[in-house]
């Protein structure tokens, strides 16, 4: 069994103890009504731009995702927080040094707060953030993340009052059952979300990518008919994350490719998505704990 296969079959244990340890991070967490903008890079990018969608619509707070890269210094949040699995990160460093230095205040005079979600508190980032919540139960062997950002996710969810013990369930379910029939046979895969899942749908077709090379997109679902429906074929597949628009299944059927509802909660299709990327992965003769040209942390000189 490859490290990826190894941690991303322990994910329901590591959501129910991220659930249960929430309270104990609050103080470290956007307060309802703070103005928040969420930070990462690749895989914590796209979970990001989930949390993002999901406190919004919560109704808790203006809130914005970034890669840490793309970070607008000239605008002002109450708190920022850096999703970082290694801490080590070049971008997130930076722009925690950088609000830290150089801090921009509101007009209530009050300094922007931040806050590093990490696997690993021995690295730079415990000296560059104000608060730090650690995940060292979720830290990976693999290059290709799977539990930390589903698991970060899931801790971010239960403070919002989000989370429920269902979702676990159905992270055991997409780890128990098969994956459809021709699915592993695909040649090209579309990811669609609508709202907080959009970012998962980003995420899945980044798994793909580094996992197995694969030919993925992803699109927020009504904008999938606005030409990338195009490529869908024979051979090629759909798949939903959460609730689709109505009548895009048939669509989709119509092209002669594969539709896949997403019919779990969606972070739980996210980990059904993980499996597909290392099943494709297995058939390529690919190791999906090394991927190419990927290191665990991209640090710049």
């Amino acid at each position: 069994m490859t490290h990826v296969e190894d941690e991303l079959n322990s994910q329901p244990e590591c959501w129910t103890r991220a659930a249960a340890e929430a309270a104990e991070h609050a103080d470290a967490l956007p307060a309802t009504g703070e103005r928040v903008a969420i930070v990462g890079c690749g895989t914590s990018y796209f979970m990001a731009q989930a949390v993002a969608a999901l406190r919004e619509s919560a109704g808790q707070g203006e809130t914005d995702a970034f890669a840490a890269s793309e970070y607008p210094y000239g605008r002002w949040y109450d708190r920022v927080v850096a999703l970082t699995r290694s801490g080590t990160t070049t971008e997130v460093l930076e722009l925690l040094g950088r609000l830290r230095e150089n801090p921009p205040t509101g007009t209530r005079n009050r300094r922007t707060r931040t806050t590093a979600i990490t696997a690993d508190p021995r690295t730079p980032v415990r000296e560059r953030a104000d608060d730090l919540v650690v995940l060292d139960y979720a830290d990976e062997r693999s290059v290709v993340q799977t539990r930390f950002a589903t698991t970060a996710l899931t801790l971010l969810r239960t403070h919002l009052g989000l989370h429920t013990e269902s979702v676990v369930d159905d992270c055991r379910t997409a780890l128990a059952t098969p994956l459809p029939e021709g699915l592993v046979e695909c040649a090209q895969f579309t990811f669609l979300g609508r709202g907080w899942t959009v970012g998962l749908a980003n995420e899945a077709g980044l798994k793909m990518r580094e996992a197995s090379l694969s030919w993925t997109e992803a699109y927020p679902a009504m904008e999938y008919r606005h030409g990338p429906i195009s490529v869908s074929t024979r051979g090629t597949a759909t798949w939903m994350f959460g609730e689709a628009p109505d009548g895009l299944a048939q669509q989709v059927r119509d092209t002669g490719a594969l539709w896949v509802a997403g019919d779990l909660d969606p972070l739980a299709e996210l980990v059904r998505a993980q499996r597909l990327a290392v099943a494709v992965a297995a058939t390529r003769g690919l190791d999906p704990d090394r991927p190419r040209h990927l290191t665990r942390s991209v640090i710049l000189t």
